[in-house]
């Protein structure tokens, strides 16, 4: 295998034991540094230049993108997949996860336990927005720290007013998330990488500081993750789209809350704490996917007039709740399941002895026309303009 780490910081820990890993089995290693690209649009197929010169072939890639070249980071991610080279971590992957409104929106949508969080910009909704969370102490983020920098906790509520107050006044953008009391001064971080957990630690801040990051001078010990941290760690990656990722979960009173996805973590601290070659287990995925480049599945079939992708709710109440999935006819009328999202299992090809549940989710690709019938009708917000009365219609 042909591997090519994007990254600017060519002797750092990670992309050092990244190469060094690769080339102990076999591969050929190239660290590129990210800025020295040039994405050539001019010719009928996608490329790119390297230091003006044409790019080499290389079988896949491991972006290890920085905070500061996030954009054109991606975009390079974004031609590499264009050009069919494979990826653990897709450049949407990769915006996702650095933007944290942004991750935190994904995440809930799919049941995601995390700290209550919200985000204002007005100056009249901070205090209802700190109430939202659970009120004082408050964590103050920015969307974009790293390392914790920008993360401030405010004891009291005017506290927090004023910080998010001179935050706003130099255009910045934060969230205002619940202070976990029972996690303070600690979090987990568990490395994903595919479908499993290949190292863990807890890291422990130092003295009075509630920031847990290694980078602040907190401590860390190795740690064997129990199911339920296991599983949304691995959730929480998938879910954003990163086959690469460190997860920060805090240790609530019931059970693990995601804090962050991190798309280019480092090794240097869990690789010490627990004494596992996470950059290996990290080579090898690559070598096992190099065949199958990300793709975008909703665009590749969608190409086709009439036929679309879409996502089937079996909301209570749905008729084909209690039914088996052959006795539905889907085959029939061109619509082919692909997955069936059940709770936080996911069924791949179903067959069709299978029973439909509540809250099943169906992944279904066919004729538009015909899954338009099945899906159901979205429940509305309640009018908030009053009707006319009978009298005024009259009129009309």
């Amino acid at each position: 295998m042909r591997l090519a780490i994007l990254s600017r910081a060519a002797q750092s820990y990670s992309t050092q034991r990244l190469s060094a890993a690769a080339e102990q089995r076999g591969h050929t290693a190239h660290v590129l540094n990210t800025l020295s690209f040039a994405i050539d649009l001019a010719d009928e197929a996608p490329d790119l230049r390297y230091r003006g010169r044409e790019l080499e072939d290389f079988d896949a890639i491991l972006p290890r993108i920085g905070n500061s070249v996030s954009y054109f980071g991606t975009a390079v991610v974004r031609q590499f997949e264009q050009m069919d080279v494979y990826t653990p971590n897709t450049a949407s992957g990769i915006s996702n996860a650095r933007d944290k409104l942004r991750a935190i929106q994904i995440l809930s949508k799919h049941n995601i336990d995390m700290p209550p969080t919200a985000f204002v910009r007005n100056r009249a909704d901070v205090r209802p927005a700190i109430e939202s969370v659970g009120g004082a102490p408050v964590v103050i983020k920015l969307l974009e720290g790293t390392q914790g920098i920008g993360v401030i906790l405010a004891p009291q509520v005017k506290v927090a007013e004023a910080i998010i107050e001179t935050l706003h006044s130099t255009r910045q953008n934060v969230l205002i998330q619940r202070f976990v009391a029972e996690s303070r001064g600690r979090d987990v971080r568990a490395l994903v990488v595919g479908d499993r957990v290949v190292a863990a630690m807890r890291r422990r801040a130092s003295g009075d500081e509630f920031r847990s990051n290694v980078h602040r001078g907190g401590s860390v010990e190795p740690l064997k993750l129990d199911a339920a941290y296991e599983q949304a760690a691995v959730r929480a990656a998938q879910i954003m789209g990163l086959r690469v990722a460190g997860v920060d979960m805090l240790e609530g009173e019931d059970g693990p809350l995601v804090m962050e996805v991190n798309s280019s973590p480092g090794l240097q601290g869990v690789e010490q704490a627990t004494g596992l070659d996470v950059a290996g287990a990290i080579i090898d995925y690559i070598a096992g996917r190099v065949a199958f480049p990300e793709i975008d599945v909703r665009q590749r079939l969608s190409v086709s007039t009439g036929y679309g992708v879409a996502e089937i709710v079996m909301n209570a109440g749905a008729e084909q709740i209690g039914r088996r999935l052959g006795d539905l006819d889907l085959w029939d009328r061109d619509i082919t399941v692909l997955t069936l999202h059940r709770g936080v299992t996911v069924i791949p090809n179903p067959r069709k002895h299978v029973v439909l549940e509540p809250d099943d989710r169906l992944l279904c690709f066919g004729k538009l026309e015909e899954m338009r019938s099945m899906i159901p009708d979205r429940p509305r917000r309640r009018a908030r303009v009053r009707k006319l009365p009978p009298e005024a219609q009259e009129l009309q």
